[in-house]
């Protein structure tokens, strides 16, 4: 039996520290060389002070701010530590509820309502996090954020434009505009205070 459990605890040790220690600093290691920035969160910073992350959404609710995603997360929308959908059916009404909500939110914060909503801008994300909305959403909400900041459509419009990333390579995914980045660069070009 001795000669059965001593291999067996030599083994455990050893591959405790190769795969609990060694591997996962390697792999750290290596991921901060070859991608620094991504492995340290992807953070964005503005005026010297990391603001958030390009990879989780944020909430902004101000009419002088464009709006991202809806964040189906609970406790608290976007919440990080408890990434996930909703999981609501087309069928079932509190799917509908949660679209009339953000529907009645755009109305309420000004937003012109004679086009179709995009529907970005009305449902929740997979991950509850999506920190980017369709270039038809930011176009959507361009009028209003221009209203609100004392500013021309066509500026907001040039900025969102400036904003806008294209297909990964070219050719995965579809266009897209980062909302906390284009918050950032609205703030640049004339803050906004509440």
């Amino acid at each position: 039996m001795k000669n059965l459990i001593r291999p067996v605890l030599v083994l455990f040790v050893v591959l405790t520290v190769i795969a609990g220690g060694i591997y996962p600093i390697a792999v750290t290691a290596i991921g901060h060389m070859a991608f620094p920035h991504q492995a340290s969160g992807s953070l964005i910073e503005h005026n010297g002070k990391a603001v958030g992350s390009a990879l989780i959404g944020q909430q902004f609710d101000a009419p002088y701010y464009f709006w991202g995603r809806l964040s189906a997360t609970t406790p608290n929308p976007y919440n990080a530590q408890n990434s996930g959908g909703s999981n609501l059916g087309p069928t079932n009404p509190a799917l509908a509820d949660e679209i009339k909500g953000r529907i009645d939110a755009l109305k309420a914060a000004g937003t012109d309502m004679s086009q179709p909503v995009p529907v970005d801008l009305v449902t929740s994300s997979a991950s509850g996090l999506d920190p980017e909305i369709s270039p038809a959403a930011a176009a959507y909400q361009t009028a209003r954020v221009a209203k609100a900041r004392g500013l021309t459509t066509d500026q907001v419009t040039e900025l969102v434009a400036r904003s806008t990333s294209g297909r990964q390579f070219g050719i995965f995914g579809e266009a897209r505009v980062n909302v906390l980045k284009l918050n950032l660069a609205l703030d640049d070009l004339k803050p906004m205070h509440g």
